[in-house]
Parts: C-alpha cells; sequence; structure tokens
C-alpha cells in the first residue's frame, strides 16, 4: 500500500471515508519518522533605543534562546527632514552626528545581548522606518532564501502614532515578511 497508511481494521466511520481512497491506491493516513529540516531564523530588529525597540530586542534575543538557530540584525534607521536635505554643509555635519549615535545604539545592543549567545550584527541606514527595513528584510531573504525572516518592533505609545501610523502600522501593512509588533 503507498504512503504507509492501511484501511484494515479501523472502525467503520474511517474504514468507509478510506475505502474510496484505498482503491484509488491512496492511504487515508501518512506518517513519517523523518523531522523536516529546522530553518533558521533571522529576526530585523528595529532599533532606537526606545523602552519599545529595548523590549523588541530582549524578546527577539530571548526567542531565539528557546528556538535555535537563528541570528539577529540590528537596524537602526536615521531620517533626515527635507530641510536638512537642502544644505550640504548640513548634511555633511548631521552625517557625523549619525555615526556618534550610531555607535551608542551598536553599544546599548550589545550590551543588551551581552549575555545571550545568539549571532547579531547592526546596521544603520537613512530613510524611512518602515522602507529601511523591508529592505533589509528583502536583502536577508534574497541571500538566505531559506531562512524565516522577521522583522520585529517595538509598538509606539505616541498619541501622534496613533493618528497618522507609526512604523510598525506601516510595517504590518506593507512588508513583504512577517512583522512581529512587542506591545
Amino acid at each position: 500500500m503507498q504512503g504507509g497508511g492501511s484501511c484494515a481494521g479501523e472502525p467503520r466511520s474511517v474504514r468507509a471515508r478510506a475505502t474510496a481512497q484505498c482503491a484509488k491506491g491512496l492511504s487515508w493516513r501518512s506518517m513519517s519518522a523523518e523531522t523536516p529540516p529546522m530553518h533558521e531564523l533571522h529576526l530585523i530588529v528595529g532599533f532606537d533605543g526606545s523602552p519599545a525597540a529595548a523590549r523588541a530586542l530582549d524578546n527577539s534575543a530571548r526567542l531565539l534562546e528557546v528556538r535555535p538557530p537563528g541570528r539577529i540584525t540590528v537596524v537602526w534607521v536615521a531620517h533626515l527632514t527635507s530641510m536638512v536635505r537642502l544644505s550640504a554643509d548640513a548634511v555633511e555635519v548631521v552625517e557625523h552626528d549619525f555615526d556618534e549615535v550610531a555607535q551608542e545604539l551598536r553599544e546599548a545592543a550589545a550590551e543588551r545581548l551581552g549575555d545571550s549567545q545568539v549571532p547579531w550584527d547592526f546596521q544603520w541606514r537613512q530613510g524611512t522606518n518602515a522602507d529601511e527595513l523591508i529592505t533589509v528584510a528583502k536583502s536577508a531573504q534574497a541571500a538566505r532564501p531559506d531562512d524565516v525572516v522577521i522583522i520585529v518592533v517595538g509598538s509606539s505609545s505616541s498619541p501622534m502614532h496613533r493618528m497618522v501610523g507609526s512604523a510598525a502600522v506601516n510595517l504590518a501593512r506593507h512588508s513583504p515578511v512577517p512583522v512581529t509588533i512587542v506591545p
């Protein structure tokens, strides 16, 4: 019999349903002793040092400690206002400041992830939060198509974000990969 199932010795209701499948050479039940392959989780965590972002990073590390294999990419997105974009001198000053902020956030992430054995890296990007996190996720997915890529962000408690939308809301609406919003 194909598929490893059996039609004999089953209760009547089960036997009646399986009879048609057995007549076609199909089993009504299949079993496998093989363990399916474990795909690596790649968590893309938006991190700006805020309490919500810290919770997202902490929860990501805890998840990968109990469900290996996996890794974390910590992403900080710097956003230039349109006014700053007009001045080349201002952009140079702001980018220098962004380098300093990025270093501080990398150190904060390293401190939070220090006790975990989870592999991680840090990226800083310029643009809008949702767009840049999606870009990083797409890049990770393209580099390792068998990985399960998930974007993890903290929820915003800002009243303004409830009105105009937050990065988490934009991600939930537009991301091609799963998004987890940590409260």
